[in-house]
């Protein structure tokens, strides 16, 4: 498949103007192909398969959360990147997922064309489905290339998507504990 690609670059580089047969850019349609093929990897992976290699059965009920993990993605509508970071907290239920786990998902969901708003959903709504907790939250904060490079061109504007299910949403002191902690600085 990334030969495909590459000649649809190589193709795109003659629309742009540009001499694909020049040195720097004989090599540019494959590793353009290379490149799309890794970052929209998740595309490939499973979800389910990603949370059920490492659920435990535990006696706790206290919140659980992951948060800064970083996130690189391509927006769906300008195949532009926009990166961030990610804060997931859960309330198990009688069983944990593997702290890992919860990077591995967002980084699957993230290596697809995305929108902020969907993968803040999809990380959520896939954890409620498979670990099952009592609720969930996830809070996205993301600079996106298409705002910056072109259109209005903000370069400091940060888009900031969340969702709340369960007691996340229905209990507003869990909801504001878990808010609390995101914007808690840590000093590791």
């Amino acid at each position: 498949m990334p030969t495909k690609i590459a000649a649809h670059i190589r193709e795109v580089l003659i629309e742009l103007g540009e001499d694909p047969d020049r040195e720097g850019l004989l090599k540019t349609p494959e590793r353009v192909g290379k490149a799309l093929k890794d970052i929209t990897s998740g595309y490939h992976q499973d979800p389910i398969k990603i949370l059920n290699e490492a659920m435990f059965t535990v006696d706790t009920d206290e919140m659980v959360i992951v948060k800064d993990i970083e996130l690189y993605s391509l927006c769906e509508h300008h195949m532009l990147p926009f990166f961030g970071k990610a804060h997931v907290a859960y309330l198990p239920a009688g069983r944990v997922v593997g702290l890992s786990k919860l990077p591995r998902l967002v980084d699957m969901f993230s290596r697809r064309l995305q929108v902020q708003e969907r993968l803040t959903n999809q990380i959520a709504q896939t954890i409620q489905e498979v670990v099952k907790p009592r609720g969930v939250g996830v809070v996205i904060e993301a600079r996106h290339f298409c705002m910056m490079m072109r259109g209005v061109g903000k370069q400091n504007s940060v888009a900031v998507s969340s969702c709340m299910l369960g007691e996340f949403r229905s209990n507003r002191a869990t909801r504001d504990e878990f808010l609390s902690l995101v914007r808690s600085r840590t000093n590791l």
